[in-house]
């Protein structure tokens, strides 16, 4: 008896101890990436390609295809694209890269606009193809508007593309992406969205379960990893329009236009959620557009690129973080609005200065409008980003061409960049890289497994402790024998 009782006191002090090493050095998650300033690099390297390729087109032919946004020129200069859509999934690029969709997988149409029964899907609705187990390439028979009953939860594998249609998805819940990877969202409106919930909704062919009350997210992504959202128009939802938490990554967001709305978007679930560290989100040819407050993003952890967007207008600020998130900033147009208490674009969410000086924000190569500016921090360019910043982000002045179609395509646009709320009109200040790492050299070794030794802490140290002082014990008791464990 003695001997069992010692047994589980070990195994669990054993536990205790692997559990906190675990979550003090060399976390990863699934399809996060080693080293994510090669990805920031390589984004910058394929928009400059895209334009390079561009200004080498004769001036007739400039406007036809060849945008110089790299994912549009992807596939757009395929004439016969609607016949070989699922080559859209060559062309994402960024930490979503290799998000696969449905591809390889049949093309599945939307024929039923209805959301009759969440717990038994029709064949024909969008509802009864997102939860199948195989991939699908989903698209659409005609125009139509999909009021849901509750949330759409997807299963993996899965591709929505609203090439061809104009499709709207609205009403209770909205997109769930929980614990499923390789996703894409393509060309949908996505509005009005309303928490529902506390009921039973079906997430497989063979599994319903029990849902609580959703946030009335327009997508939600939850534990979840390559998931590439391009050209969608999201407004008007309760809580986020894009939300990425508990331990999501390789994630892109790019070509979409965000309006009318508080908090546009959240990356990570808390400050103190461990896991979040590996999330990782490419930021890319967005447009923020009008009546939008903040979060654009909203970042706690992580390593967020934000590259080549187009923040035309907000209230409070535009990016904001805290527990320490890494944020590059490239190539982006900030225009400040006529608040004079708004004009910063950065702000660090209930974080003192002292804490947040070594945090790795630094901006680059970005175009600040109308008294706009961006407070970098951390101790300055190291070899670790060299890499990063070897290519310089020279197109932020190409950015009305690199969002010009940015949401669902054939949506109205604010054909002068969003510059009803400048005053000043084109601004002159540019930020032309006064840019931070983290100082934090273990921070990166830690959470990117670069071979640092693990830390040690007061925790580990006790716990080791009450370990040898459990064997002690067990073996005095047992009158100085060697405890023994029987192999049958």
């Amino acid at each position: 008896m003695l001997q069992t009782i010692c047994i589980l006191l070990i195994c669990l002090s054993t536990s205790s101890l692997l559990f906190i090493r675990a979550t003090s050095f060399n976390l990863s998650l699934p399809h996060q990436h080693p080293d994510p300033e090669a990805v920031a690099h390589d984004v910058q390297r394929r928009v400059d390609a895209s334009i390079s390729i561009r200004q080498l087109l004769p001036t007739q032919e400039k406007d036809k295809c060849q945008t110089g946004n790299p994912i549009d020129d992807c596939w757009r200069c395929d004439a016969n694209w609607a016949n070989n859509r699922q080559r859209l999934a060559d062309c994402v690029i960024g930490f979503g890269q290799g998000a696969l969709g449905g591809r390889g997988g049949q093309i599945y149409i939307v024929t039923d606009s209805s959301d009759r029964d969440p717990t038994n899907p029709t064949p024909g609705t969008l509802r009864y193809g997102v939860i199948q187990d195989e991939p699908l390439w989903i698209i659409f028979f005609t125009s139509m508007t999909i009021k849901l009953k509750h949330e759409l939860i997807f299963n993996s594998y899965k591709t929505i593309d609203g090439r061809g249609a104009n499709v709207h998805i609205t009403g209770n819940g909205c997109i769930t992406l929980q614990y499923v990877s390789h996703i894409i969202i393509h060309n949908i409106h996505v509005h009005n969205c309303k928490p529902s919930g506390n009921t039973n909704i079906a997430s497989s062919p063979t599994h319903v379960g029990y849902r609580g009350r959703s946030d009335g997210d327009g997508i939600s992504i939850f534990g979840s990893q390559k998931i590439w959202i391009d050209h969608c128009t999201l407004s008007y939802c309760t809580d986020g329009l894009i939300d990425a938490i508990m331990g999501s990554t390789g994630i892109t967001i790019s070509n979409n236009y965000f309006s009318h709305h508080d908090e546009v978007m959240l990356l990570g679930h808390d400050d103190k959620y461990v896991l979040d560290s590996g999330m990782q989100v490419t930021i890319a040819f967005n447009r923020f557009g009008e009546a939008l407050v903040q979060r654009m993003p909203r970042c706690r952890r992580g390593y967020i690129h934000v590259v080549n967007n187009d923040f035309t207008y907000w209230e409070m600020y535009a990016i904001g973080g805290s527990g320490n998130p890494t944020i590059n900033s490239q190539g982006n147009r900030y225009i400040a609005p006529a608040d004079p208490n708004a004009k910063e674009v950065t702000k660090r969410v209930d974080t003192e200065e002292g804490e947040w000086t070594d945090w790795n924000w630094r901006t680059d190569g970005d175009i600040m409008v109308n008294g706009a500016f961006f407070v970098p921090s951390g101790a300055g360019l190291s070899a670790q980003y060299a890499k990063a910043s070897s290519v310089e982000p020279k197109s932020a002045g190409l950015i009305n061409q690199l969002t010009m179609n940015a949401g669902v395509f054939g949506d109205p646009r604010d054909n002068n960049g969003g510059m009803s709320n400048s005053g000043n009109g084109y601004g002159t200040s540019t930020s032309t890289g006064s840019a931070g790492s983290g100082g934090d050299g273990d921070y990166f070794g830690m959470i990117f497994g670069s071979g640092a030794p693990p830390p040690t802490s007061t925790s580990t140290i006790f716990l080791s402790l009450v370990i040898i002082l459990i064997l002690y014990t067990c073996m005095v008791a047992n009158h100085g024998a060697i405890l023994s464990f029987p192999l049958s």
